[in-house]
């Protein structure tokens, strides 16, 4: 049948953009979600944290002072790999660089528990929704016309993530070995715990945590096993881990939290703002 002059043939919709959550083989939805709730409260509060965190690090890093309270020595100096550093008795002091290295101290060490948390899993996905948008949270469109995953640089680099892993055990280690000297007073008397004793304990305590509960600890520990039967032991440090790693996105914050106000408690006691309460 011919149509009138008045009527015009049925036109079909115009092709949607293509690229992103648009492209070929993706559902035709043109809103960006469907959501009803404060789904951007989540990815906002782990943008303040980490930029907060970020902020901190960075001044405290590159201030080079206020960092060392007998018997307290600060996270995010130690090792002290040069010789411009706070001389600790009996502290973490390599001087391994001599004394050509005119920055702060911090710059050489922060980089290995660095990145190791920005190489982990749970912190990918935590800056990738935050800062990148990438997506921004479940069930919600991303803005991003292509993504390549983590096949091109710089992300290829995130493949590092088990390297740092093994960089990050020593520097554990020599944590650990500085809240063993937090059992001295500002006199190097052992036998003393004040509540910076305390703070470095559960600051420690957390940094291992979190360190362990690694999903490349867990598969260091049982990956490439066909027979658990075999190897009772790995299969029950396996078991201990798994158990740790479901709670790694808590004990990434609360290990970030830690470290962050072990670095403020020296620097309070450092610049004279109290001292530390004796508790023996």
């Amino acid at each position: 049948m011919a149509t009138s002059a008045t009527e015009t043939p049925d036109t079909p919709p115009p092709p949607p953009p293509s690229g992103g959550v648009t492209s070929a083989g993706r559902a035709s939805i043109s809103a960006r979600h469907l959501r009803t709730d404060r789904w951007w409260l989540q990815p906002a509060a782990t943008f303040t944290g980490l930029f907060l965190f970020v902020v901190y690090s960075t001044w405290r890093a590159f201030a080079d002072t206020d960092y060392y309270a007998a018997p307290y020595v600060s996270p995010f100096y130690s090792p002290c790999l040069a010789e411009n550093c706070r001389d600790m008795r009996s502290g973490p002091n390599f001087d391994l660089l001599g004394s050509w290295w005119g920055l702060s101290p911090a710059l050489l060490i922060l980089i290995f528990p660095l990145g190791f948390r920005l190489t982990c899993y749970y912190y990918r996905k935590a800056y990738y929704r935050a800062f990148w948008a990438s997506p921004p949270a479940c069930a919600v469109s991303e803005p991003h016309q292509k993504y390549s995953g983590e096949t091109r640089f710089p992300l290829i680099l995130q493949n590092m993530h088990r390297y740092f892993f093994y960089a990050a055990l020593p520097v554990a280690g020599i944590l650990t070995y500085d809240t063993v000297l937090a059992f001295r007073d500002e006199n190097y008397a052992w036998g003393h715990m004040g509540l910076g004793t305390l703070v470095f304990l559960v600051n420690i305590a957390l940094i291992w945590a979190y360190t362990l509960s690694c999903h490349s600890c867990r598969h260091l520990i049982g990956g490439r096993l066909r027979h658990f039967s075999k190897h009772p032991v790995r299969y029950r440090m396996w078991v201990w881990v798994g158990k740790l790693n479901e709670r790694h996105m808590f004990l990434a914050w609360a290990s970030l939290i830690s470290v962050a106000f072990a670095d403020f408690y020296v620097y309070l006691l450092a610049t004279g703002a109290f001292d530390d309460p004796s508790l023996f």
